[in-house]
């Protein structure tokens, strides 16, 4: 990834901002196959701290988590690890669609990004955000998440816009930094992170005046 970030600050200088606000991102890793994808669902549209709890109640019921273990589990037990209905679903859906080998997730990764993308979007409740963060939480170096909101507010924020960029505009903005958005959406995430923090601290020190 160093050797990624070199190549982007040399094409960018929006990476330096981003290296001197929030320093270096550290690689983000899922394991393969139906765990890693099914702590992607898992955090559709609630927190990382939600998501993580959500997780460890899981292992703690599900130990490894696998999709024939997964399938074995009442809609009770789930519910009682924090699954809404809708997570239920999706999550049974793809673990029904490797058991019955209607998707081989090995496979997926053999694939071209456009093809590995398009195929896993065929499963319910895995959209292109999922796949994409998928893929980039796989090693794929040029992954570039458009509809990912905090992607979408970090190039706004990082790139001093005026508004908040569409995924068509975000998609055509990241077309410099091929073959490297993934280390490029990892360094603004960071950027992003690092951001809303010092917001929130000058609001903390703005109220204790």
């Amino acid at each position: 990834m160093l050797a990624a970030i070199d190549v982007l600050r040399a094409r960018d200088p929006v990476f330096d901002r981003c290296l001197t606000a929030a320093g270096t991102p550290v690689a983000m890793v899922r394991p393969a196959g139906f765990p890693g994808l099914l702590r992607i669902i898992l955090d559709q549209q609630i927190s990382t701290r939600a998501a993580d709890a959500l997780w460890l109640r899981l292992a703690a019921v599900l130990d490894p988590i696998d999709a024939s273990g997964f399938l074995v589990q009442s809609d009770e037990t789930l519910r009682a690890c924090g699954f809404s209905r809708q997570k239920i679903v999706y999550a049974r859906g793809l673990a029904s669609a490797i058991v019955e080998g209607r998707i081989d997730l090995d496979r997926v990764m053999t694939l071209d990004d456009d093809a590995a993308a398009a195929t896993l979007i065929q499963l319910k409740g895995i959209g292109r955000w999922t796949a994409a963060i998928y893929l980039l939480s796989q090693g794929r170096p040029d992954i570039w998440p458009v509809d990912d909101l905090a992607l979408q507010i970090g190039v706004q924020w990082a790139l001093g816009l005026p508004e908040r960029p569409t995924p068509a505009a975000l998609l055509a903005c990241a077309e410099p930094w091929r073959p490297y958005r993934s280390t490029a959406a990892r360094l603004i995430w960071k950027f992003y992170i690092a951001t809303v923090a010092a917001q929130r601290q000058q609001r903390r020190d703005a109220a204790a005046d």
